[in-house]
């Protein structure tokens, strides 16, 4: 049993996970912004709710102590809260949404990370889950700064991998392509048209679990592309020339015309 935090968990990708990890037993902490928590009475004291504000640092705080003394401590932090906007990067994007984008996307995750922390080398099974996705393996036209954010969460996650893993600590990420989640409602970009909207939060979500809760140290395993298509993007990305990635990106993301 492990006692899990999760940032986001009103409902989505957020829920899903923290519906799985109760039912397998562990202690999970539902913590988001705001939203209805009233699905997490169907599992007894497995679920924790509360409020955090990912943006603030003493709200972390307070909502990590909170959880901590309900459930006697804190094994694994899960940074999943994230928004996005879509569209061409000056027309439908601005300064607002520039800063709110990555004031949620990485300083909320960097803030969690930090928060966490003691937490985590206090656990002998520490481990830091950090939502990034497909759209930090290549840079996506029309998420541009969600795209961003994302790349900064793939680098913190690689980079603390290293950092903490003298402290006992794992540090992992997921990768989902686009999820059938509020977060897309209304969204249409030449990407999600002809790759689709094909995982359900479910699915992203078991490919969380497995990263918050896979024990096998030997290969380490950082990444955790969710779906098929997240899958073959990756490996793409990691063994075709810089030049086809881009032209493959190109092709699956915009109308755009571009050269070789």
């Amino acid at each position: 049993m492990d006692r899990i935090f999760i940032s986001g968990a009103a409902r989505g990708i957020g829920r899903a996970t923290a519906e799985i990890l109760a039912a397998q037993g562990n202690i999970v902490g539902a913590y988001d912004v705001k939203g209805d928590f009233s699905w997490a009475a169907a599992h007894g004291d497995r679920i924790i709710s509360g409020t955090v504000d990912v943006t603030k640092p003493d709200s972390w705080e307070a909502a990590l102590a909170d959880f901590a003394e309900r459930a006697g401590g804190i094994d694994v932090l899960i940074n999943n809260a994230g928004i996005l906007y879509a569209g061409a990067f000056i027309d439908a994007g601005s300064y607002d949404k520039d800063a709110a984008t990555t004031n949620v996307n990485v300083n909320g995750v960097l803030f969690g990370a930090r928060a966490a922390y003691p937490y985590l080398r206090r656990s002998p099974r520490g481990r830091l889950v950090n939502l990034s996705s497909a759209a930090a393996i290549v840079g996506t036209p029309d998420m541009a700064t969600y795209s961003a954010s994302k790349f900064a969460v793939l680098g913190l996650t690689e980079a603390l991998n290293l950092e903490w893993e003298q402290e006992g600590i794992e540090v992992r990420c997921v990768l989902p392509l686009y999820a059938q989640t509020q977060m897309l409602d209304g969204v249409s970009t030449t990407g999600t048209r002809r790759l689709g909207v094909r995982l359900r939060p479910e699915d992203v979500a078991a490919e969380v679990v497995r990263a918050a809760t896979d024990r096998r140290r030997t290969p380490v395993k950082v990444h955790f592309p969710a779906g098929w298509q997240a899958k073959l993007l990756h490996a793409g990305a990691h063994f075709s020339p810089p030049w086809l990635t881009r032209f493959v990106n190109a092709k699956l993301t915009t109308s755009r015309k571009v050269r070789l």
